[in-house]
């Protein structure tokens, strides 16, 4: 680990094979994530959750809340805000993918944090979500029992496409076993919701302003993975939740994958394009500098 930053162990021998044709890269699989954002005197703060150490990627590290998509989250649903047509064109997808994103977006958010991005109306957002009822309901989301589209439509509710704004993308390295294509969102925390630590892979959550968490990553003390430091230092210039999400149409959503490249006397130099302060250049039989 450089400063905080999360880098497993096995990436030389990984790069290397991609390098030499042994390795085949698997197909990433589409996901979500959120970055929730509140008010508070000093500015705004961000959701963040700690993945359990014990799990095998990125055990330890400070992400947001987030997943994959599940096929279903293209099923028709009650819809708000910004048309399928315009998210389309935003995130550079066909009509149901892009829905899907979205879906996923506000779906995870609910399934990890307990805050629901909807309504029962086009302009309304639902309160407190946190009664047995409402955790029956997410249970059976997280199991898979329970579509969204199903969840929405038994409550009554629309999917609030209007809180979201489309932040970056990140697509996992060709090198790694598992593989994501990952949209980031912004949104702000709906009044009268709370956060709470609901998600399984995580042992603890916080709030934090973006500031101190780039801060502490610096000084090795919150451990995170490339796409959630950068994304934490895009978020610092903003002095509200309002002004990220204003800020949010105008962000270039050209995905950023890392490259690797073999060097003449071996070294591999590991790069994110326009992210400088990740290259990693990993001599033979060497470790990461």
């Amino acid at each position: 680990m450089a400063n905080g930053q999360w880098y497993p162990p096995e990436w030389p021998d990984r790069i290397r094979a991609l390098a030499d044709g042994s390795l085949t890269p698997v197909a990433p699989k589409r996901a979500a994530t959120v970055m929730l954002l509140k008010d508070t005197d000093t500015g705004p703060s961000v959701h963040m959750l700690r993945r359990r150490t014990s799990m095998a990627f990125a055990g330890g590290a400070y992400a947001y809340p987030g997943g994959g998509v599940d096929p279903r989250d293209e099923q028709q649903i009650r819809w708000a805000g910004p048309t399928r047509a315009w998210w389309a064109r935003r995130l550079g997808l066909e009509e149901a993918a892009a829905q899907a994103i979205v879906c996923a977006a506000v779906r995870e958010t609910y399934e990890e944090a307990g805050v629901l991005l909807a309504g029962p109306t086009d302009d309304s957002v639902v309160g407190d979500t946190t009664g047995e009822d409402w955790e029956a309901d997410r249970a059976a989301l997280v199991a898979r029992d329970l579509s969204f589209a199903e969840f929405l439509d038994r409550r009554g509710l629309a999917l609030r496409s209007d809180l979201l704004g489309a932040w970056t993308r990140w697509i996992t390295p060709e090198f790694e076993p598992r593989r994501y294509d990952t949209w980031f969102f912004v949104a702000a925390l709906p009044e009268g919701q709370r956060t709470r630590n609901a998600s399984t892979e995580a042992d603890r959550t916080v709030w934090i302003r973006p500031t101190d968490a780039a801060a502490s990553y610096d000084k090795g003390d919150l451990l995170m993975m490339p796409p959630t430091i950068a994304t934490l230092r895009q978020l610092t210039p903003y002095d509200s939740a309002a002004q990220t999400l204003t800020a949010a149409p105008d962000r270039d959503l050209t995905p950023v994958l890392a490259r690797a490249r073999l060097g003449e006397d071996g070294e591999i130099v590991l790069a994110w394009p326009g992210h400088d302060e990740f290259t990693k250049h990993i001599p033979t039989g060497g470790t990461s500098s």
